[in-house]
């Protein structure tokens, strides 16, 4: 072995090989040889992660800088970077994910008129849900003029489909204050519907935003 990584072959330098091919294909020595970035004369940073991990990489656990600090070729600087590391591995590992919050009507709707009552344009989005109605997302697909939005239900299918949903809640504004639904509304419902409908996933709802206040087509039964 080299005294120095950079006299390594290129495809043998840890640095190298995780840009080239991602950080899962280096060794533990490896990876913990990026954190340390140099060895000391004589021993290489692969060399010195080793040393390190001679005991397995559970053993570096819990180490002190201090005591890290203390072993020849790390240093202050180099323990402190490794104690980080462990450090974030651990709260990653305890770290729980939220569950994604459930489609309600009257949350959403109420968050919707307070982000979209004071637009003068139409504009329509979609909350993308997953099959147990959970709100996995939501994206802003088209702002019309003052009294339309000309949508395409191709293009709510192709957004729905890459974001792997199994069901949307559509949401659009108007700009007259008033979230009664027009019958255009009632006809693009329809049609996004069976749109849906070819590709197995679900209209749940269709809010309509007005100043104060919306309407669910879902609650008034009129989504079909």
């Amino acid at each position: 072995m080299t005294d120095v990584i950079r006299d390594l072959p290129r495809g043998d330098r840890p640095r190298e090989r995780m840009m080239m091919h991602g950080a899962q294909t280096l060794s533990d020595a490896e990876l913990l040889a990026v954190v340390l970035g140099s060895g000391l004369p004589g021993t290489n940073a692969i060399q010195l992660a080793r040393q390190l991990l001679v005991d397995g990489i559970n053993s570096m656990r819990g180490r002190e800088v201090a005591q890290l600090a203390k072993v020849k070729g790390v240093g202050l600087a180099k323990a402190a970077r490794i104690a980080a590391v462990f450090e974030m591995s651990s709260r990653l590992a305890s770290e729980q994910p939220e569950d994604p919050p459930d489609y309600d009507a009257r949350v959403f709707g109420l968050k919707l008129v307070r982000g979209y009552s004071h637009h003068t344009q139409e504009r329509l989005g979609v909350a993308f849900l997953d099959s147990r109605h959970r709100i996995r997302g939501q994206r802003e697909i088209y702002v019309g003029t003052i009294e339309t939005a000309l949508v395409s239900t191709r293009d709510i299918v192709r957004f729905t489909l890459a974001e792997a949903a199994t069901g949307i809640v559509v949401y659009h504004n108007h700009p007259s204050g008033d979230p009664t639904p027009s019958d255009e509304d009632l006809t693009f419902t329809t049609k996004l519907k069976q749109s849906m409908a070819m590709v197995d996933i679900e209209i749940v709802d269709h809010l309509i935003i007005g100043a104060h206040r919306f309407h669910s087509m879902k609650e008034r039964g009129q989504l079909g």
